[in-house]
């Protein structure tokens, strides 16, 4: 894993959340907050978590590279959502906050704005990641996750696919699907 090797000005943020129903876009810290390392996060999740990818100032773009041939990713695009720039905005972070999965890693690199991701760990339980620009997350085929915004409802990021797109959600629950045994198979793996 590449974790600390490009950290040198910012850290990634992540939490075990609470259970509150209160506005999606609020940090939902536990009381007391219960803060989660990106190496804990990876052996709890298997997300993989990259920071400080820039293509402004042309930071981190060999990281990035690497990333993308080794996992064949061959197909990239870009998404704005705001209030502004999705059609039937509100539908639709409310399909991106359904609790589900995917047979295809989820990919995204923050270029501006923010947001949070939150997976299931193997205990069940949500833990939520901030992401902000230049944060590059691999969210594993087979895991438990949802997204929202945060409070300042804007963010714009790259997508990576390993071919043509595939975008369909299966919601929970999908236990029986082929991507999720692997998926807890992987982990079941990462404990031992």
């Amino acid at each position: 894993m590449y974790f600390n090797v490009y950290r040198n000005k910012k850290m990634g943020r992540a939490w075990y959340m609470d259970d509150s129903t209160e506005d999606q876009r609020l940090e939902h810290h536990r009381n007391p907050p219960k803060f989660i390392s990106m190496r804990e996060l990876y052996k709890v999740s298997g997300v993989e978590y990259f920071s400080e990818i820039n293509f402004i100032l042309n930071e981190n773009i060999d990281l990035l590279e690497k990333i993308k041939k080794e996992r064949n990713y061959t197909y990239e695009d870009e998404l704005t959502c705001s209030k502004e720039c999705l059609p039937n905005y509100e539908e639709k972070i409310k399909s991106f906050f359904q609790e589900h999965l995917h047979t295809d890693e989820e990919i995204r690199l923050v270029l501006q704005g923010s947001g949070y991701f939150d997976v299931r760990d193997t205990n069940d339980e949500w833990i939520r990641i901030e992401v902000t620009p230049g944060d590059l997350l691999i969210i594993p085929k087979g895991i438990y996750h949802r997204f929202t915004l945060d409070m300042n409802n804007f963010i714009k990021a790259k997508r990576y696919f390993v071919g043509e797109p595939v975008w369909t959600p299966h919601n929970r629950p999908a236990d029986e699907m082929p991507c999720r045994k692997q998926y807890l198979a992987k982990m079941n793996g990462l404990k031992a």
